[in-house]
């Protein structure tokens, strides 16, 4: 059964480091491999995208490689036939899969039954990829430390999850400030928790979780999803917006994320997104590296 990605937790802590470093070597045009020569990879998007569509085909043709766009509406996973069809199907065709979409258990069931690598670009549990492209933009961009300190602000979703997962095999002191009706998942903070080398704070007061933090990180308050609760999310998160008051309590040399797309004025003003400490473009750039050296290390290990 070929390796795949449908959290980060897939991995160990030494497969993560090795990522890691092949990410910063392809970064740095050290080496430049071509895993994916002769195959092509199906794409398949159920959610809108920018960042993950075009990160990953950008990679998949510097790999070698050849992307195939397949939107839901033309598969209907799990409807028109069943996901482990189609998991069969493809691995007939194509050398991995790249799936961004709305529930995690149609990512594990392609891994199941698919004979070639899967990789999560999204789902509304996890988003593995981002984190794992994010971690590599601190430790890029921030002097060297044993645990860095990252004070995660807003909704418990997605990417407070992989957050959490990553926490559970790299140390990490990772604070949360959310309301109490918008925590993350209790399995996340636990499995996070049993990770001596971490530590893990939940807190409802955004200043408590950002004191004197190395990272500052936000995102959008209703996740593609969960967009019908928009209203109600602002009213519960209107406290933990990233503005310049909030950023003040972090360390003066903190730096500030994104995952993007970004409302601004929302969660984050524009003088924080825009301003000196802001590093969220270049994570939008480490997405294609860390894509890139997360699709040769699975194919290395097919």
């Amino acid at each position: 059964m070929p390796r795949s990605l449908c959290q980060i937790t897939d991995f160990t802590t030494a497969e993560v480091n090795e990522i890691l470093d092949l990410c910063a070597k392809m970064k740095k045009r050290e080496i430049t491999p071509k895993p994916l020569e002769g195959k092509s990879v199906a794409c398949i998007f159920t959610k809108e995208s920018l960042r993950t569509r075009i990160s990953f085909e950008v990679g998949i043709n510097q790999l070698g490689g050849h992307a195939i766009y397949v939107t839901g509406s033309e598969i209907k996973l799990g409807q028109r036939e069943s996901v482990a069809d189609v998991a069969r199907v493809l691995s007939r065709y194509v050398g991995l899969i790249v799936i961004r979409t709305f529930a995690q258990s149609d990512v594990e069931e392609l891994a199941k039954y698919a004979s070639v690598p899967v990789i999560n670009g999204l789902t509304d549990l996890v988003h593995p990829c981002q984190i794992l492209g994010d971690y590599f933009t601190m430790v890029e961009l921030l002097r060297p430390k044993e645990r860095y300190s990252v004070a995660y602000i807003g909704d418990g979703n997605n990417v407070t999850h992989s957050w959490l997962n990553l926490a559970s095999l790299i140390p990490l002191d990772l604070r949360v400030g959310t309301a109490t009706d918008c925590q993350p998942q209790a399995e996340f903070v636990a499995r996070t928790r049993a990770n001596p080398k971490s530590t893990v704070m939940i807190t409802d007061d955004p200043k408590e979780a950002v004191a004197d933090a190395d990272v500052v990180y936000t995102d959008v308050w209703a996740s593609m999803g969960q967009k019908h609760l928009a209203k109600q999310k602002a009213n519960e998160l209107r406290k933990y917006q990233l503005n310049s008051s909030l950023l003040a309590v972090a360390n003066p040399k903190a730096i500030v994320m994104h995952c993007l797309p970004a409302e601004r004025g929302r969660e984050i003003t524009d003088e924080v997104m825009d301003g000196p400490q802001s590093v969220v473009f270049d994570q939008a750039e480490n997405r294609l590296h860390i894509q890139k050296a997360i699709m040769t290390f699975l194919l290395k290990h097919a």
